[in-house]
This record gives C-alpha cells, structure tokens and sequence, in this order.
C-alpha cells in the first residue's frame, strides 16, 4: 500500500509540473509576447504586406501634421520589440506619434525634434507629469554630438544606459519641406547630401541603442528627374554600413493615410502614363537589428 501511495504521489507531482509548465510564460529577450500562447496574437502581423484601411485617431492622435506616420505602426512595432516601460527612441519625433503611443502602451520615449515651435506644440499634447517620468522632447539636430549627449542624459535619468528601440522616419529627401534650417534633411542640397545626412543621425542611433534591439525605418521612395530614386533601399545600405543587420522590409500601402490625393487623382494618372513611370500606393517599413 505504501508503495502505491508513493507512485500515484509522484505520478501526481509530475503531472502537477507539467501542467505548470505548460501555462508558463515564455517570452523574448526583447518583447511580452508569450510564446506560450502565440495563438492569442493574430493582431500581431507577421506577413511584409501591411494594408491599414485608414489612419487610426483614437488614443490622443490626430492628423494635423503633414508626413507624421501612422499610429499602427507604433502599435505593431512596439508589440513586437518591446517589452513595458522600455525605452523608445525617435531621432525624427515630428507631431509624436512615437510618445502618444508610448504612453498609450506603457512605455517611455525620448524624441528629438528640429523645429522649436513644434517641439513646444507638441509637448502640449502630454500631460507634465508624463513629460517628467515618461516623454521626453530634445529640441537639437539628430545629427549632431548636442543630441547625442542630451538623450544620454535623459537615459540616465530614466535608468537606462541605452534605448531599446530605435525609431526612424526622415523626411522623403525633399518632397515635403518641414523647415528652413540647414540641418533639415528636407533641405540637402543634393540626394546624395540627404544620404549622408541620415547616415549621421543613424550613427548616434545606432550608438544609443542597446545590443540585440532593433530600429524601425519608415520611407518611401521619389520620382525625380524622369527617373525612380530608391531612398528606401539607400538608407537600408547606409544602416547596414553602420553595422545594423537587416531583419524585415515590408511593403506598407499609403493609400489609407493619405491627404488630398482625391482631387489630383487623374492628373497623376495622366502624368504616369506620359511619362512611362507608376504611381507610388506604398512605403517601406524596414526593421534592423544591432548585434554587436
């Protein structure tokens, strides 16, 4: 009898840590997502086409600023390759999409923004209590060795050596101007200038991140001079020359977020059949990883 009791007490036993492990929570080392139950995540996309129908407004954004990207893609990327109070950086910050959704999602963000005027509109949009704990705006240059130090600052003060996740969305060359500052990637005199612009700010990027994070770009490509400019796939060469690894190019459509398309709509399409080339309905949403 005793011997009985003493197998079904460890056949019990073992069913117990079996059904332990089995509800145990397997993530990561970069994200929340428990693997345990990845069937639970099918809001979470793992294809490299993503199609929004429209801009998402809830949640504190809105649309006001022209060539601010759309919240879901914060939403999707932060899911993906962050965990809670992480630290998000944008070296290009713009209305804040980056910050409204860091707060909407429980983690931090440090922003760096060109235009004093937007800089202070856009800390409004934050409550001064989130401005303390939780966002933080840098008015500088990306490229500079200004910023550099002042989002080091800030991680310190936020108890973090380094970000966790690097967020990118330049200007798209000069095809919308933001500014009149010399520092302005829409300003580059030259295509080429832009390159090597963005190369600087991707360096203190890259600098700022952790190993084993990853960053996010969001472009798209231009048409210039009767002839099909590839920024996307050059700032992807510039990112991997810094030493990043690319993990992801996925094909965004735009036409759900875009603004005042509808009434050029057939003069766009006149001009792509007399000029031979098509029009642009995507961007890229490019993820890299730092591994060394």
């Amino acid at each position: 009898m005793a011997k009985t009791n003493l197998k079904e007490q460890k056949s019990s036993k073992q069913n117990s840590l079996k059904v332990v492990d089995n509800n145990a929570v397997k993530t990561t080392a970069y994200s929340d997502i428990n693997l345990k139950k990845w069937q639970e995540y099918d809001h979470i996309k793992t294809d490299t086409l993503w199609e929004f129908p429209q801009r998402a407004k809830e949640g504190g954004h809105s649309n006001e600023y022209h060539g601010n990207y759309i919240p879901q893609i914060a939403q999707q990327i932060y899911e993906r390759y962050t965990k809670k109070n992480d630290i998000v950086l944008d070296l290009f910050f713009g209305s804040g999409t980056s910050g409204i959704e860091a707060i909407n999602m429980q983690r931090r963000c440090i922003g760096v923004e060109l235009k004093e005027d937007l800089a202070e509109s856009v800390s409004e949009k934050f409550t001064p209590k989130q401005l303390v704990t939780d966002v933080n705006i840098i008015c500088a240059d990306s490229a500079s060795e200004i910023a550099k130090e002042k989002i080091q600052a800030r991680l310190d003060i936020m108890g973090r050596k380094q970000a966790q996740l690097l967020m990118l969305h330049p200007p798209y060359d000069d095809i919308i101007k933001f500014s009149d500052k010399k520092e302005d990637l829409s300003n580059c005199a030259t295509t080429e200038e832009f390159y090597n612009l963005f190369e600087k700010v991707a360096k203190n990027g890259y600098d700022l991140l952790e190993k084993g994070r990853f960053a996010c770009l969001i472009i798209g490509d231009k048409y210039a001079h009767s002839q099909h400019i590839p920024l996307g796939f050059e700032c992807m060469a510039r990112m991997n020359k810094l030493g990043f690894i690319t993990k992801a190019i996925i094909i965004k459509d735009i036409q759900g977020n875009e603004r005042a398309k509808g009434k050029t709509a057939n003069l766009w399409r006149y001009r792509a059949l007399a000029g031979g080339f098509y029009i642009f309905k995507h961007e890229y949403v490019m993820i890299f990883q730092k591994v060394k």
